[in-house]
């Protein structure tokens, strides 16, 4: 799964949390969601933790 980096750090920029908080919320390390920001894939678990953490859909965050 390739999250969207624009849409990721817009989302986390809205919501006014580090990656560090995302990273405690989702359980899932902070060197994956900076990787995830950097633009590289991640598996659909992860992905779906992501989402869920953010309170928004997995297809909102994802490349068009």
């Amino acid at each position: 799964m390739r999250i969207d980096r624009v849409k990721f750090v817009s989302e986390i920029t809205r919501q006014n949390i580090t990656l560090l908080e995302l990273a405690k919320k989702a359980d899932v390390s902070r060197v994956t969601l900076s990787n995830i920001k950097c633009g590289k894939s991640c598996s659909d678990v992860v992905g779906n933790k992501i989402a869920k953490a953010l309170n928004v859909r997995v297809r909102d965050l994802l490349e068009d």
